[in-house]
């Protein structure tokens, strides 16, 4: 589905099916990597499936998805500016596309966008930043999967290191008026997010 989906997408933009190719054989190397465990395709999939459901509240589904498939692009624990070299990454790969610049503009904010998940006057970014923190909304199990992921992204850190960031983390999202921006993912998700939470930071 993701593939079909790039591919469509791209479609738009350029005949050329080498282009095609090598731009997704990118996407599933970068998001296959090594030490990878929840910022995968799976991820990319989810968020596929909840950006489908909001798709009727979206204005420009095309920009969303370019942010979609690059938002993780480039992931490291150990840096700060992953959003930043991913938004970079989309942009070069969009200008080879020969994508409109106001397209790539907008792409480029809405991944920068997902380093502090605040409110935005654009609309389209607040759903895709509710859509990528939508696994915080999610039953118990599947939210101790994602809690077990990130801990093993975190693998190079000791607890001593982990806990107090993650803590932190947790604590920076329980303290916002709203975790979701959107009254559609706020109604679906806000509760049981922050029951999720508050289970993590007391477990922790």
């Amino acid at each position: 589905m993701l593939q079909a989906a790039f591919s469509e997408l791209v479609s738009t933009y350029s005949g050329k099916m080498e282009l095609k190719n090598r731009l997704w054989d990118e996407i599933t190397e970068a998001y296959q990597a090594k030490g990878r465990y929840y910022h995968t395709l799976a991820h990319l999939e989810n968020l596929h499936m909840h950006l489908s459901a909001m798709k009727d509240h979206i204005n420009n589904w095309q920009a969303v998805l370019f942010t979609m498939f690059y938002h993780d692009f480039v992931y490291s624990p150990t840096r700060s500016d992953n959003e930043a070299k991913s938004a970079a990454c989309a942009v070069d790969r969009m200008k080879e596309l020969m994508v409109p610049d106001k397209l790539i503009d907008s792409c480029r904010a809405q991944i920068l966008a997902t380093k502090a998940h605040e409110y935005s006057p654009d609309e389209d970014t607040n759903y895709f930043t509710d859509a990528d923190l939508s696994v915080l909304g999610q039953d118990t199990e599947t939210y101790t999967t994602y809690c077990q992921n990130v801990r093993k992204e975190y693998s190079l850190f000791p607890d001593l290191i982990y806990k107090p960031g993650r803590r932190k983390v947790l604590k920076h999202f329980l303290s916002m008026p709203r975790i979701y921006k959107t009254d559609f993912a706020y109604q679906r998700w806000e509760q049981t997010a922050r029951l999720n939470l508050q289970m993590e930071l007391n477990n922790l």
